[in-house]
């Protein structure tokens, strides 16, 4: 048996199978992984969106380590310079608001729904209207705020307070608003929705369509943010700012880390006791943030990503035009996805044996979460690998 087996029979006997986990990784550098038989994959997952600059970039370890023989954890019931030093460059860079920290993308959803009904609590408005195929996360909350019933199911009852509309369809959010509303949440692209980007035309329609009405524009940046859509945070693609967005995946390179950002009118509602995080922006999770912004900043990482994702998906766009199965290239940024005609996962599979890892988002698409300061060589690797996967599934019917 090879080492990878006997860690995955660990892994079965011992951990809850609420995942199905199909390579063992013990060790990754860059774009690079590796498991613990010496078989190396060009990594196009990037921990599903998290290692935007890289697995272990030097720069982010070194913060780490140095925080971590300084002060770990000292709680919220004290000050933390990283904290609020992170804070201050998320608001600089969006809202000019105040931030809330937690542990992970879900949590971070949870406290923006917290935050939007505690705004229109007096005024008996608490239901928020969410998209269909959208993804929130994985509490009771927010698998009810996701518009998609196969993450719903053996929940019920879901916490009332949730609405769905049509995504890029502004009369099917027009025709959601009742007195109860306030406010509408949606992702800039729907990444576990199939990589699906909004229109420029719905996100004004919603932000104007929320002024109208009185709401509130709530942004889950989870997936889309710093940096990922070639822009800080995924909203920025569009010219509206919403009244407050969530980050997590990315935001401290996979120490758990998630963040609420408000606007100033919104910053003050929460008041002390009202909600908590005992881990939120702990002095390390800090101090591995504001390295990533660094790293982001000093590697023109924003910019990178739009430019590597426009030439990864014309290399992809060569085979729509070659296979017939292959359907479409869509995304922003280095958050691509490839849409299938059959199942996505067999192209992820043999990609997978190829020695690229990809996932997808879907049962039709094939999504590419590169890191962000990914290489033209790396990104031409990629390509001729899902090239060859494409042909081992699909050249064949295509000579027939």
């Amino acid at each position: 048996m090879s080492k990878s087996t006997d860690i995955a029979a660990l892994f079965d006997q011992y951990v809850m199978h609420t995942y199905a986990p199909t390579a063992t990784l013990t060790s990754g550098s860059g774009c690079k992984v590796r498991d613990p038989d010496g078989k190396t994959y060009l990594d196009f997952t990037a921990g599903i969106a998290v290692h935007n600059v890289g697995h272990c970039h030097h720069k982010v370890v070194k913060a780490i380590q140095d925080q971590a023989a300084t002060l770990g954890h000292c709680s919220n019931l004290f000050y933390n310079v990283n904290q609020a030093l992170l804070a201050q460059r998320l608001s600089k860079l969006s809202l000019n608001g105040k931030c809330f920290f937690c542990n992970s993308g879900a949590e971070a959803n949870e406290a923006m729904i917290k935050l939007a009904r505690l705004a229109g609590h007096e005024k008996g408005k608490y239901e928020i209207i969410t998209m269909q195929n959208s993804f929130h996360g994985r509490t009771l909350a927010t698998i009810a705020a996701t518009g998609q019933a196969k993450v719903q199911k053996g929940f019920d009852p879901l916490p009332i307070g949730f609405t769905y509309a049509e995504f890029n369809n502004l009369d099917s959010v027009k025709a959601a608003v009742n007195e109860r509303t306030v406010a509408v949440m949606l992702e800039a692209v729907q990444g576990e929705g199939g990589v699906v980007p909004a229109t420029e035309a719905f996100m004004v329609g919603v932000r104007k369509l929320c002024d109208e009405k009185g709401l509130l524009m709530l942004c889950d940046d989870v997936q889309t943010g710093m940096g990922r859509t070639g822009k800080w945070f995924g909203w920025q693609n569009f010219p509206v700012k919403p009244d407050a967005f969530t980050l997590a995946k990315a935001l401290a390179d996979g120490v758990p880390m998630g963040a609420l950002v408000a606007s100033p009118a919104l910053s003050e509602l929460f008041k002390p006791g009202m909600h908590a995080s005992t881990f939120g922006g702990n002095p390390i999770s800090s101090a591995a943030a504001l390295a990533v912004m660094d790293v982001i900043e000093e590697e023109a990482l924003v910019n990178r990503a739009e430019e590597a994702g426009k030439l990864f998906a014309e290399g992809l766009n060569l085979f729509v035009e070659k296979y017939k199965q292959v359907l479409e290239v869509r995304g922003l940024g280095l958050m691509v996805g490839l849409v299938l005609e059959g199942d996505a996962k067999e192209v992820v599979n043999a990609c997978r044996d190829m020695g690229l890892l990809c996932c997808v988002a879907g049962e039709h698409v094939v999504r590419f979460l590169p890191p962000l300061n990914v290489k033209d060589n790396d990104l031409e690797e990629a390509l001729e690998m899902v090239g060859d996967a494409l042909e081992q599934l699909y050249g064949e019917t295509e000579e027939a």
